[in-house]
């Protein structure tokens, strides 16, 4: 009982020093990801003395986290505002992917003098962009829901092709004309397995009567597991499975929809805290440095000429405004999943391996900080920020389901064209009220002639099928001011 004691003390000690992490992070300007790989190398052997060294574990544990952060990541993306960016985001997922691996591999061939196969290796394992980093850090960014969208699709998306990339160049095997075949079924039969086991867990939800409400988020994580595992089994992309599972069920009209996606978020920081705590106490702090300069030669390719190239041929055919094109090329953000998949070639003893291993991890830390500290300031910069923009509220409560409800919280920005106008000029479509206005500390209930100021937080409430007409009112008003109808803006990304 020991043993198990503390175990349960250490673990619960860094669970809640993780969460203290997050307040820290914010305070900072540092995305919290960052910090929990630094508690990991704290309890490592280079400072308390922990050793861990198990590849085959780690990357076991980190495949397992990944389906948990994916699971979070589908439930909680909103399909109407990722609808307009699917052709960019699948895009982004697949070719941008594949003109990744090429450009990078090539450059660092010459550079690095590494063989054809280990340097596009080396491509293949750099060029996914990760779920965790993407949704913990891009949904704080305030950037309109096209951008957000498509980069919350690619990061959701793009495990799969890269994931396949990696086991086959890490394979001894000779690559043949059959791979691009192999690679298109897994993708294609992956997502099929997701949508279809996401609309029959749907369904089998609304039917259901199960005797507790806690049950309905355990069922909902269930059948986004259970796609991921028939996905393996049927030799597709499980990553990809899970996904669309996810994306599926937190579209639909679920049983007590709040708790779920609750449950949801709190599944998936508990898997990011642990993914990203794993990989620091596996990491060598003594090799760390060696690994310094192959990982700035291979960021450089990669920020500087692999993505923006990738993310060009990617857009080409949306016409993406450069802006955009810059504000997603300078989102590539790295995390736990490229070393993850780096531990690939590393369980199966590929020359080079704890390399590539020791500079992904270095190079993770470095854009990490780099990337995910100046996203804000560039939003900016580029005029990209969006003001005013409504988004969901989780609450406790299983009433607003029951009545087909949502709340909306909406933050009137600097700048904003919503500051100066009044309640009644605002006219929210019918199924929609301004339920509760805060300003500075205090919150009162607003009447028609209450006229909005900056920085003021308003609480909506609306029906599920006002919500849509609700966030378009609200954007075109913050854009273009009362006489939004007027002028042409109708509210729409």
């Amino acid at each position: 009982m020991g043993g198990v004691t503390a175990f349960l003390g250490i673990g619960a000690a860094v669970l809640l020093l993780s969460v203290i992490a997050v307040r820290v992070s914010i305070r900072l300007g540092l995305p919290s990801l960052l910090l929990y790989l630094g508690i990991g190398v704290l309890l490592g052997e280079a400072v308390l003395g922990i050793q861990f060294e198990d590849a085959d574990l780690t990357r076991s544990l980190g495949t397992a986290a990944l389906v948990l952060i994916l699971t979070e990541g589908g439930l909680t993306t909103r399909w109407t505002a990722v609808k307009p960016a699917l052709g960019l985001g699948i895009a982004l997922s697949t070719v941008s992917v594949g003109v990744s691996i090429g450009i990078t591999g090539l450059a660092l061939h010459e550079l690095l003098g590494l063989d054809w196969r280990t340097a596009l290796l080396w491509g293949a394992v750099l060029s996914s962009t990760d779920a965790a980093a993407v949704f913990s850090v891009l949904r704080g960014v305030g950037v309109g829901k096209r951008l957000t969208g498509a980069l919350e699709l690619e990061s959701g998306i793009n495990d799969a092709p890269v994931y396949i990339a990696v086991v086959l160049l890490a394979s001894p095997d000779p690559i043949t004309w059959t791979a691009p075949l192999l690679m298109g079924y897994e993708l294609v039969a992956g997502a099929a397995i997701g949508v279809a086991l996401g609309r029959l867990g749907a369904e089998g939800l609304r039917r259901a009567a199960l005797p507790a409400t806690g049950l309905y988020p355990l069922a909902t994580v269930a059948v986004c597991l259970l796609a991921y595992t028939a996905g393996d089994l049927a030799h597709a992309s499980g990553f990809l499975a899970v996904y669309t599972a996810a994306l599926v069920l937190g579209n639909a009209r679920l049983p007590h929809r709040a708790d779920t996606l609750s449950f949801a978020e709190g599944l998936g920081w508990i898997a990011q805290i642990g993914l990203f705590v794993l990989l620091g106490l596996y990491a060598s702090p003594g090799r760390l440095l060696e690994a310094l300069v192959p990982a700035l030669v291979a960021g450089g390719v990669l920020v500087l000429l692999a993505r923006p190239l990738s993310v060009l041929c990617a857009a080409l055919p949306f016409r993406v405004p450069w802006r955009e094109q810059v504000f997603i090329s300078w989102s590539g953000l790295r995390g736990a999943v490229p070393i993850v998949f780096a531990l690939i070639p590393l369980i199966q003893n590929v020359p080079g391996a704890q390399d590539l291993v020791d500079a992904v991890f270095v190079l993770v830390v470095l854009l990490t900080v780099v990337q995910g500290s100046t996203l804000p300031r560039l939003a900016r910069w580029l005029g990209l920020e969006k003001s005013g923009e409504a988004r969901e509220v989780q609450v406790d409560s299983s009433a607003l389901d029951e009545l087909g409800a949502e709340l909306l919280q909406v933050r009137i920005q600097r700048g904003s064209k919503l500051h100066g106008v009044y309640l009644s000029e605002l006219r929210l479509p019918p199924g929609a009220v301004v339920s509760l206005v805060v300003r500075g500390d205090e919150g009162f209930t607003p009447q028609p002639t209450t006229r909005l100021q900056e920085f003021d937080q308003l609480l909506v409430v609306c029906t599920d099928s006002a919500r849509t007409a609700t966030e378009q009112r609200i954007r075109a008003v913050d854009r273009a001011g009362r006489y939004a109808r007027w002028k042409g803006d109708t509210g729409l990304p």
